[in-house]
């Protein structure tokens, strides 16, 4: 994976592409998770939203890398 990708003759880290990926991802993981009625669990909801970002962009990112 090359470590710049050149969008519209602009250099752009593959690390921040790969981050606007797992926010999306993210997203569609926290609505699937209020429309089953399970985020009522949660303790702290933006402890939860924080830490589910950073674990599905870790992720992405350790399986780009790899």
């Amino acid at each position: 994976m090359p470590r710049d990708t050149a969008i519209l003759e602009a250099y752009v880290p593959t690390i921040l592409l790969l981050f606007i990926a797992g926010a999306m991802l993210t997203r569609i993981i926290y609505r699937a998770l209020a429309m089953t009625d399970l985020y009522r669990l949660v303790w702290h909801p933006a402890l939860f939203r924080a830490s589910l970002l950073v674990c599905v962009c870790c992720f992405i990112g350790l399986s780009v890398y790899r």
